[in-house]
């Protein structure tokens, strides 16, 4: 189903996505059941971290992990550490705020339909498409962020989860620039240990000899868990990056 922009889709899974939880996340009702009652417990005992006990947000941690509720917690946590160290980049974040660097600009966009798995997919321009003055790279890290706010809204992606696809057509050295060590090691660290959602695939497009150098900033951070879902698609038909 194609939506509209800015659409999200709320709606309660039907058989067939409860029969994908089922296979792919140990979710029935009865473990449904007992995992949010043991998250709700794990919550009340963390007197250092208050987040809401309703069952749907809960769920939003539990599906990326299997319903293990030890797991879920220690997600909470490191979410919550994260935006706690970036917080001067995070606090009091509004989407009509960022709103003209997602409309204007042609550097990310949310597809309206999903691909063949009923996943999300999420396109980021990062070469010639992005100017990084007029969209800093700290305004595509806040954009990011409120993408994954609202895609952990949807029962569906939650199942499903969400493919990425990085275009570096035309990268030139103002977008390396822009780029930095800082900003690659936040992306990540939120990609690996802060972001509730089921990362499937990462998709990596079009990547000239000069991607070497962002590929250096970014390696040392990913873990083989992530490096598992990379794949690297170049048009130049240059050996990927190692």
């Amino acid at each position: 189903m194609s939506l509209k922009p800015f659409d999200i889709e709320v709606d309660a899974p039907g058989d067939e996505l409860m029969e994908i939880a089922r296979r792919e996340l140990r979710e029935t009702p009865e473990m449904r059941a007992q995992a949010v009652e043991e998250l709700r417990a794990l919550l009340r005992e963390a007197k250092d971290m208050h987040f809401s006990e309703e069952e749907a947000f809960l769920l939003i941690f539990l599906r990326p992990c299997h319903f293990y509720a030890e797991s879920a917690l220690k997600m909470m946590r490191r979410i919550a550490e994260f935006k706690k160290t970036n917080h001067p980049l995070l606090h009091a974040l509004k989407p009509e705020e960022e709103k003209l660097a997602f409309v204007e600009h042609n550097v990310v966009n949310v597809l309206t339909n999903r691909d063949q798995k009923g996943r999300r997919v999420l396109l980021v321009n990062c070469g010639a498409a992005w100017d990084p003055k007029a969209v800093s790279s700290e305004q595509l890290f806040r954009v990011f962020f409120l993408i994954h706010l609202v895609a952990q809204l949807e029962p569906a992606t939650q199942i499903n989860g969400v493919v990425v696809v990085l275009d570096f057509d035309g990268l030139s050295l103002k977008q390396v620039k822009a780029l930095s060590p800082s900003f690659s090691k936040r992306l990540i660290t939120f990609i690996q240990d802060a972001m509730p959602l089921r990362l499937k695939e990462v998709h990596i497009l079009k990547q000239p000899y000069i991607f070497n150098m962002v590929w250096a900033l970014f390696k040392p951070f990913i873990r083989e868990k992530l490096k598992s879902r990379l794949e690297f698609i170049n048009s130049e038909n240059e050996a990927a990056p190692k």
